[in-house]
């Protein structure tokens, strides 16, 4: 008769019945182990019970069965964004102030989500009435987007110097409390679509901390010229990159990020909140079908890009010419080339010498991206994160994809 008995089940190990009195008649045939699926003799070389010095009773131990092993992920088992910055800072691979960084960027992503799926009724559509330093018309959201994304980040606590897109020059935090890590970024990518409701998105780049170049942060919190060039030493190239990702608005909310470990993708489920970790270590295909230009500038662009792109619509011994899909939003386009394969190009053209998209803001963190997901970003001649700024909105043509893909394109312009 057992006066005491205790189990205690984990996913992983069980542990024994433990008892404070013998079992009576004890016989090789009882078992000391329970587990809902399995029972487990008490190993030893009789297979009978053990007596404790001191007394008759039974030994603990902790029992793995293989079972477990092979036991299927739970269908309510859902890895977070925030779970899976935590297990990477456990890991060492990033530090506790780069996730709160990453973190923050998460939640303005966030909010602007919920501002571009409201943007109509709350009349964010339609444009600001203002030009930013690029000479293009700001759109509501625009704007909106970049006091988000520039309030997250100076919240946060852990960033030195922001730069956008949209501002004239880098801002420098007064607020840094322990951290100054260097961000940059795009806060609405694609804006132009936005009152047709067609897929838009965020970049965000973001570089360490380097105590050799800190802004003198005065009453203005604005930086001039030297403090400007200080800021492209300190972002230089795409090489120099930490973190890189976009979120897109579309028929899902997905944030994209790269830790320079593999590409891994969340998607936002309005049921919790969160972004949810739906896949890992994405690669794109090394060659594909698919071609994303604006054909609309074709009679801009240069004879050796012109034949490239009639190549590609010839349909050649497989009778299959390339397909061509262009949204007119960076991270739409991208994000399809990820998935899917094929290229991405944005050329230089007679009207814009360098092209329209900018290094630091766009060029340079998806290039971080699509190399650690295997393929290639080039601005015709070299790789995009060889190329060192010379200010902080300089332009550059930009050709990302698959790696067959974008050197077929070199080969065509070299």
């Amino acid at each position: 008769m057992v006066a005491q008995a205790a189990a205690i089940t984990t996913s992983s190990s069980h542990l024994l019945f433990s008892t404070s009195r013998s079992l009576s008649h004890p016989s090789p045939s009882q078992l000391c182990v329970f587990d809902s699926r399995t029972l487990v003799p008490y190993p030893n070389s009789t297979n009978t019970f053990k007596k404790k010095r001191g007394g008759d009773g039974l030994k603990c131990m902790a029992v793995s069965t293989a079972s477990d092993a092979k036991t299927k992920k739970s269908t309510f088992e859902i890895q977070t964004l925030t779970g899976w910055l935590l297990k990477q800072e456990q890991a060492g691979v990033i530090d506790a102030e780069l996730t709160i960084v990453i973190s923050s960027i998460s939640m303005a992503c966030k909010q602007i989500a919920s501002l571009v799926q409201r943007a109509s009724i709350s009349n964010l559509t339609g444009v600001q009435g203002a030009v930013n330093i690029q000479g293009e018309d700001q759109k509501k959201l625009d704007v909106v987007s970049n006091e988000v994304f520039s309030s997250c980040l100076r919240s946060s606590g852990r960033t030195g110097i922001i730069a956008s897109e949209e501002e004239d020059v880098p801002v420098a935090v007064e607020e840094s409390y322990s951290g100054n890590y260097i961000v940059v970024f795009d806060p609405l990518d694609g804006s132009s679509n936005i009152d047709a409701a067609v897929s838009t998105g965020s970049i965000f780049g973001i570089y360490s901390p380097n105590d050799e170049c800190l802004a003198d942060i005065g009453d203005d919190s604005t930086l001039d010229q030297t403090e400007q060039r200080c800021i492209v030493n300190v972002c230089q190239p795409g090489n120099n990159l930490l973190v890189a990702g976009y979120c897109m608005y579309s028929s899902s909310v997905i944030f994209v990020l790269t830790i320079g470990k593999g590409v891994f993708s969340f998607s936002l489920d309005p049921m919790y909140g969160e972004f949810v970790l739906t896949q890992e270590n994405i690669q794109i295909p090394k060659a594909g079908k698919i071609y994303s230009f604006n054909e609309g500038n074709y009679q801009l662009w240069d004879d050796n890009l012109k034949k490239y792109i009639d190549d590609l619509k010839d349909p050649g011994p497989s009778g299959k010419p390339y397909s061509a899909r262009y949204i007119g939003s960076l991270v739409g386009d991208f994000h399809r080339t990820l998935l899917y394969g094929g290229i991405y190009g944005y050329p230089r053209d007679k009207k814009s010498k360098n092209g329209k998209l900018r290094l630091l803001y766009e060029c340079a963190p998806m290039s971080f991206i699509v190399e650690q997901a295997g393929g290639k970003g080039s601005d015709g001649h070299q790789r995009v994160l060889d190329i060192t700024p010379s200010e902080i909105h300089q332009r550059v043509p930009l050709y990302i994809g698959s790696v067959e893909e974008v050197e077929k394109l070199e080969k065509y312009l070299a």
